[in-house]
């Protein structure tokens, strides 16, 4: 099964009380291996002074048609190419919404959630209100569906009830097991390659950077002003690795270790998630009415029998639909994201425990698969996960390697580590290779760039914040000291006014600064 994703989306509706004011999906951001040279002012031949490269002019001068959309917002659609290497390939559609500077207004910001699979388009709507009022004053604050994502031209694979079946689908890890679940994944690709076509294998992180210097030029800025979240941190740190002399003011909230290969990030977020699951269990059995007896240690194995026994007996729920071990774990993965959610956790253990029904686990792990009570999916972001992860980086289908991994990760993580392990299958017999690209990780010659950890966080572990500030030649690094996954919009005023003091005024937070 995919491990959680990276992209904190729209605010979940309350169950019992505030279920996650931005939740990201992941299953193994991937740290990339890029190889082209970087593209800047400075060195790029064959550059215009607007920064296209030659032959793809047209896109960079592009005009974009905005329309009213509601609630304050403008949409629009942008033409990008399928390829970036090739000037001639079809043009693909990306999706554009903004809301206008509501003051004197510096320029435009881009913002991207998370994912990869996350909708920009989505979140600037969800996230508007609870942006700092300076940030909102000074910017058209503009969300994009990444290509190959929700609105733009997107991934397509599975059909809804094909793609129930596929994540509900549960494995073990005999060879009959593994031998199945390399198939399923190799099924995922051969849809995938079947209903998206050319664009399947240019859905990497660098096109998506490209694309963003595209955008950056259309929309009027010289420099291009970006706050990422999540994996969005990786595609932000791509930009500025590739486009260093055009970075303006970028944040990136929820950091992602880019040096990592995909089984080290999998390990490290095998190891957040234990955390943050340990971090709920001794809160709870703080409480009254925990349905987990014992101290943190019995909690934890009690979660973990019920994990066990959705694998051998899944949960019967009101709908027909039976809570499978991986929807359960998606149950208890989504709410780890923020612990505003945690009692609609205690919620659903306690059904399990007392009624043996899984009712609760199956709304969470619908809203983890963004997945609508009709049984159709509101967004292709397990599709976009899938497609741009295995582009971007690759863990090892050695058997004995992932073997030997598998025992590593069930160490450091003893009740959720299973569901990190052998994800070197993810990508089996995916149709399109690895992009073999390379630029400078550090960005040399870009301006301040704040990177923001947040300390207990699930699914981008603080250590990643702290190893990207170091590697980017000019991070500074803020920390927020709390729970969940990133931290701007859900934390506190001390992170708003050092993120909105950096971008608005141009006032580097000091490094080291913790909130």
């Amino acid at each position: 099964m995919k491990s959680p994703s990276t992209a904190p989306r729209h605010a979940l509706a309350s169950v019992v009380s505030a279920l996650l004011a931005t939740v990201l999906l992941m299953a193994g951001c991937s740290a990339p291996s890029r190889s082209q040279t970087p593209l800047d002012d400075a060195t790029a031949g064959g550059t215009t002074a607007q920064g296209a490269p030659e032959g793809f002019e047209s896109y960079y001068s592009q005009s974009l048609e905005w329309s009213d959309c509601g609630g304050g917002f403008e949409c629009a659609t942008a033409s990008a190419p399928t390829s970036w290497q090739d000037a001639g390939s079809d043009p693909i559609e990306l999706a554009l919404k903004r809301h206008t500077a509501t003051g004197e207004r510096q320029g435009s910001l881009l913002v991207n959630p998370g994912g990869p699979g996350g909708s920009g388009v989505d979140y600037v709507t969800s996230s508007w209100e609870g942006m700092g009022e300076k940030l909102r004053g000074a910017y058209d604050v503009v969300g994009f569906d990444p290509r190959g994502v929700g609105r733009s031209t997107a991934v397509r694979c599975f059909d809804d009830e094909r793609k129930d079946q596929s994540l509900a689908a549960d494995f073990d890890t005999t060879e009959a097991g593994l031998a199945a679940m390399a198939d399923e994944y190799a099924a995922w690709g051969a849809a995938c390659a079947e209903n998206t076509g050319e664009l399947l294998g240019h859905v990497d992180t660098q096109s998506a950077a490209r694309d963003m210097d595209m955008l950056r030029a259309v929309l009027g800025d010289e420099k291009l002003n970006y706050l990422g979240f999540s994996y969005g941190t990786q595609l932000g740190a791509t930009y500025a690795g590739l486009f260093p002399g055009r970075v303006g003011a970028m944040v990136l909230d929820g950091a992602i270790d880019v040096t990592l290969d995909s089984d080290e990030v999998s390990e490290g977020q095998a190891a957040g998630f234990e955390r943050a699951l340990r971090n709920y269990v001794a809160d709870c059995q703080a409480g009254s009415g925990c349905p987990l007896t014992g101290d943190v240690d019995a909690g934890l194995k009690q979660v973990r029998d019920i994990l066990d026994h959705a694998f051998d007996s899944p949960y019967p729920t009101s709908s027909g639909r039976r809570v499978t071990q991986s929807l359960a774990f998606y149950g208890v993965a989504v709410t780890l994201y923020d612990q505003r959610s945690w009692p609609v956790l205690t919620q659903a253990i306690e059904e399990v425990t007392t009624q043996g029904t899984g009712d609760a686990f199956l709304y969470l792990a619908d809203f983890y698969n963004d997945r609508n009570a009709d049984g159709s999916y509101a967004t292709n972001s397990s599709e976009a996960f899938r497609a741009v992860s295995c582009l971007d980086s690759r863990g090892t289908e050695d058997v004995a390697q992932m073997q030997a991994e598998a025992e590593q990760i069930e160490e450091v993580a003893p009740t959720v580590g299973r569901f990190f392990s052998y994800s070197g299958l993810t990508c089996h017999d995916w149709p399109a290779p690895v992009v073999d690209q390379e630029f400078d990780l550090s960005a040399e010659g870009a301006p301040p760039i704040v990177v923001i950890g947040t300390t207990q966080d699930p699914a981008t572990p603080y250590e990643w914040a702290e190893k990207l500030a170091g590697t980017l030649d000019s991070g500074s690094l803020v920390t927020y000291d709390g729970e969940g996954h990133t931290a701007y919009g859900r934390s506190n005023s001390c992170i708003v006014d050092a993120v909105d003091g950096f971008l608005v005024d141009g006032t580097t937070p000091e490094d080291g600064l913790t909130c």
